[in-house]
């Protein structure tokens, strides 16, 4: 039965699914009494999670089975050493969600098809079918990756990929007017102000903003460089940008008046921001989540991230009429697949544009169909006064 329990300073009922003397899953629900709505939300959990772990069929594990535990913590363990925290925090949530209905102790091949498909529709039917899609691709990968690195892994069909994806409803990704971005950055000054021209010029990412040091900085030569992760092998890539001379004074004019001694360009001065607490003072932005959303609330215009920004400079750089292996270079992207599939999810697609084009330039006078004149129908007289 659920149990009144405190959590972060607040009574909440905590549910627990125990099976042989083990705890097999786990949630917490919100406040409230004995008989309520949140209590009779726990009991229910844990009646609905019980039935679903005892019907997952559990086989009789022998000695030299390889276990669920062992082939987790081999691939995380992995994933750890080659990916940023992000992915190893993405494809740990995956497996999270997986354990609620397979027993780490159980043999991995005690999994099939039809227990993939459970877990995974119900992400579908309690989340979305992108979230549940993301886990299918996480837990395949560590399914291909075990049957290559692991000794005694089963060599039987990926479960995972034998799942068909689920529909998904993505929303278009919304690039902000470029009318709506100087509203936005007139709104900022000093070191707000450098960071918005530093990303529309450089066309970067967030992280590679906030990495940024006085040392990345080529005076002499007029560029910027910049480090990423977003390689095939996850490897630190180094990338060389030419600096605008607008962001070149503005660089020069920050270094002057930065008002902490530090190797980064950009780093926390307000105490108040959220992300800037009292110890990061002076030190790198973690990140900045309510910036751009209170100073687009203040510019009355419709909200818009940092990501946003790199999609703003390409749609500029589009319009303008260059071509897509320049645009490829100033994102950065190692193939130029990449950047025409980037393109494309803003609205961008030279082959469509140029098919549709053809509806405007016809000869209008060659082209009018002429139909048979009708007999004008004789005027009916008004019976009103």
């Amino acid at each position: 039965m659920p149990a009144l329990c405190k959590r972060r300073g607040k009574l909440r009922w905590r549910a627990k699914v125990i099976i042989d003397g083990q705890t097999k899953a786990t949630k917490w629900f919100g406040e409230g009494k004995q008989g309520g709505k949140e209590y009779k939300k726990a009991v229910a959990w844990e009646e609905e999670k019980r039935k679903a772990i005892l019907s997952t069929p559990r086989t009789e594990i022998p000695t030299n089975s390889l276990t669920i535990r062992r082939w987790i913590n081999t691939y995380l363990n992995d994933v750890k050493r080659r990916f940023i925290k992000k992915t190893y925090k993405e494809k740990w949530a995956a497996f999270k969600k997986f354990l609620e209905y397979y027993d780490k102790d159980s043999a991995v091949e005690s999994i099939d098809v039809q227990g993939a498909m459970r877990v995974l529709q119900k992400q579908y039917d309690i989340r979305s079918g992108y979230a549940a899609n993301k886990d299918r691709k996480n837990l395949a990968s560590a399914w291909n990756w075990g049957m290559k690195f692991i000794p005694g892994f089963p060599d039987i069909p990926n479960p995972f990929l034998r799942v068909p994806k689920y529909p998904e409803e993505r929303k278009p990704r919304y690039v902000p007017p470029e009318k709506d971005f100087w509203k936005v950055y007139e709104q900022t000054l000093g070191q707000d102000r450098l960071m918005l021209t530093a990303f529309l010029h450089l066309a970067a990412r967030r992280g590679e903003i906030f990495r940024l040091r006085w040392q990345d900085i080529d005076w002499h030569n007029n560029q910027i460089r910049l480090f990423t992760k977003k390689t095939r092998s996850s490897s630190w890539k180094q990338n060389w940008i030419p600096m605008t001379t607008e962001l070149k004074e503005e660089l020069l004019k920050w270094h002057g008046e930065q008002p902490v001694s530090s190797e980064y360009v950009f780093v926390c001065i307000h105490t108040y921001e959220k992300g800037c607490k009292h110890v990061q003072y002076g030190q790198p932005f973690l990140n900045r989540q309510k910036f751009l959303p209170n100073l687009c609330e203040k510019a009355e215009v419709s909200e818009f991230g940092f990501h946003a920004i790199r999609h703003l400079s390409a749609t500029i750089l589009y319009k303008a009429g260059y071509k897509i292996s320049t645009i490829q270079r100033i994102l950065r992207h190692e193939s130029p697949t990449t950047t025409e599939r980037y393109l494309k999810s803003l609205g961008f697609d030279d082959e469509v544009l140029e098919a549709v084009e053809t509806f405007s330039h016809r000869n209008k006078k060659d082209n009018v169909v002429q139909f048979p004149a009708t007999k004008k129908a004789p005027e009916v007289k008004s019976s009103r006064a």
